[in-house]
């Protein structure tokens, strides 16, 4: 019953909450990073470490569907997934600081994800992984204003 509710195009409440405070949470992020000076850096750090996710994701879980998106994009190479992950552990060594910590909130967020798509659909789907990407690209951007903003004010 879950996959066809996911199926339904149809946005209920809980769809405007989520994308209200997904918004919000961006907004806030990026306003307290900007305010110190930092505006480039941040957003192409959290595009970059939030799509890295998703290619795991494919690699490692099995679709839920026996059709659909996900069932046929396939899973990437694993040549893939390592350079998704060099990428990101690039990327984090270039952030001014906090790349430890940005590599480790992606990486729990998308092991927490990864499990409750198992235990409540039994796999990944198009859905799981655009989720994945957005909460990873808060997670980035909010840890990087953690992280950022008492370097610009010392």
């Amino acid at each position: 019953r879950r996959l066809e509710i996911m199926k339904d195009s149809r946005i209920g409440a809980y769809g405007v909450i989520a994308l209200t405070l997904s918004l919000l949470a961006r907004w806030a992020a990026l306003s307290a990073l900007m305010a110190a000076g930092w505006v480039w850096v941040p957003i192409l750090g959290a595009a970059i470490l939030s799509r890295v996710p998703m290619v795991v994701l494919m690699a490692v879980m099995r679709p839920a569907r026996t059709h659909g998106m996900s069932r046929n994009a396939g899973r990437p190479p694993a040549q893939t997934v390592w350079i998704a992950l060099a990428l990101a552990v690039l990327t984090a060594l270039w952030l001014p600081s906090g790349g430890f910590a940005v590599i480790m909130t992606v990486s729990l967020l998308t092991i927490a994800i990864s499990l409750i798509a198992l235990a409540k659909i039994g796999g990944q789907t198009g859905d799981i992984l655009g989720a994945t990407q957005q909460l990873s690209e808060i997670a980035v951007l909010c840890v990087l204003s953690a992280v950022l903003l008492p370097l610009a004010t010392a």
